[in-house]
């Protein structure tokens, strides 16, 4: 009995080994060839690096990444560095010593050089790892930097490795260049706005509060506070984005201040689906779209002017539309608006349209729909999510 107990134990142990061995294979069938399976782990450590070379080159990316390209590289050290200086050191031995030096040479040259135990290791010093490669990080045509690693023999393949690992490098740096460029041109933009919007509005403003002073002094004061949170949202100095909700409650009080200059000749109508409140965007997208409209449209009519503010739930995006019974315009004054022409006759339009183009793509910025004595319709869209557009 104790003999049957005994092999059909061992059965069970032989099934359970094959089924293990079985999932195992097929498991491993699921995951692809080796070349698939090498390819994925390369792009998903090539991934884990990339966030922190988008903010550029600096201690603090550099050691981030660096685990991530050493792990690309299978070498035993590796070091990130800049012209001068070595930013981060991963990995054993530590020759960081020599590393500086290293680099510099590597800058200068401006192509990837290899190192010998004469160059690498201090005299009298032994070790398994007495070679060095170091390739240089070449962002629009200047070396900033080089990647380094250590390794015990420099192979042909290690070299050319370690080269095509400083080339990728080097792009994710030029990446982060052109968005630093790309913030630093819409926040250009923007003060340009701020600088053409501001002086006819505050004057328009300011005259219609005084208006009020002597005969209505709380509707001044009233008035007095809508221009004080108008004015402290449009000139606020954090963030590129802001939400739709927020830009909506701006547009109220500029259109409260309006009103009170207008008086009954300026009806109004907004409406807006609660789907799209949360939705991002540029900051001061919308507000100089209605006040174009009123300042060129409606300003100019005769008699009694209508503005209708929409915001629309449209799937995976957002449609604002901007709609006014004004005089109209030529709408090759308005296509030279949206092309960046000097005309006075536009507030921020060109202004709107390129930093929405230049978020969004050429595929978004402003629609116009206009003719003289017809009116003016213009249509934004704005998708709900984007990839690195958060307020």
């Amino acid at each position: 009995m104790d003999n049957v107990v005994v092999i059909g134990s061992a059965i069970v142990a032989i099934v359970a080994a094959a089924l293990a061995i079985r999932w195992v294979v097929r498991s491993r069938r699921g995951l692809g060839s080796l070349t698939e399976r090498v390819t994925h782990e390369t792009l998903h450590t090539a991934s884990l690096a990339s966030p922190a070379l988008r903010t550029g080159l600096d201690r603090a990316s550099a050691e981030r990444s660096l685990r991530h390209l050493r792990t690309l590289l299978g070498a035993p050290a590796a070091a990130l560095t800049d012209t001068e200086e070595v930013l981060a050191w991963e990995g054993s031995p530590d020759l960081s010593a020599h590393a500086a030096e290293l680099a510099r040479r590597t800058v200068a040259s401006g192509s990837t050089e290899v190192f010998g135990p004469a160059d690498v290791l201090d005299a009298g010093q032994e070790s398994l790892f007495g070679h060095a490669i170091a390739a240089p990080l070449n962002v629009d045509g200047v070396v900033v930097g080089a990647v380094l690693v250590v390794t015990d023999a420099p192979s042909a393949g290690l070299v050319r490795a370690t080269t095509e690992v400083a080339r990728w490098v080097s792009g994710q740096l030029e990446l982060a260049e052109l968005d630093k460029s790309r913030t630093a041109l819409m926040e250009a933009e923007l003060r340009a706005l701020r600088a053409q919007i501001s002086p006819h509005f505050v004057y328009n403003s300011l005259g219609a509060i005084a208006s009020f002073v002597r005969t209505d002094p709380e509707r001044a004061r009233e008035l007095l506070m809508e221009f004080a949170d108008f004015t402290r949202y449009s000139f606020r100095r954090h963030g590129d984005y802001t939400t739709l909700a927020e830009e909506l409650r701006s547009i109220e009080r500029y259109l409260v201040l309006e009103k009170a200059r207008f008086g009954d000749r300026l009806r109004v109508t907004v409406r807006v689906a609660p789907e799209v409140l949360s939705v991002p965007l540029p900051f001061l997208s919308i507000q100089p779209l209605v006040e174009n409209a009123i300042r060129h449209g409606l300003e100019k009519k005769a008699g009694d002017g209508t503005i209708v503010v929409l915001a629309e739930d449209a799937g995976n995006e957002c449609v604002v539309t901007i709609e006014d019974d004004g005089v109209g315009e030529q709408p090759d004054r308005m296509r030279r608006a949206l092309a960046g022409g000097s005309d006075s006759e536009s507030v921020g339009l060109g202004n709107v349209d390129q930093r929405l183009r230049t978020v969004y793509g050429d595929e978004y910025g402003i629609v116009i729909e206009t003719a003289p004595g017809a009116g003016t319709k213009v249509t934004v869209r704005l998708p709900k999510y984007a990839h690195g557009i958060e307020r």
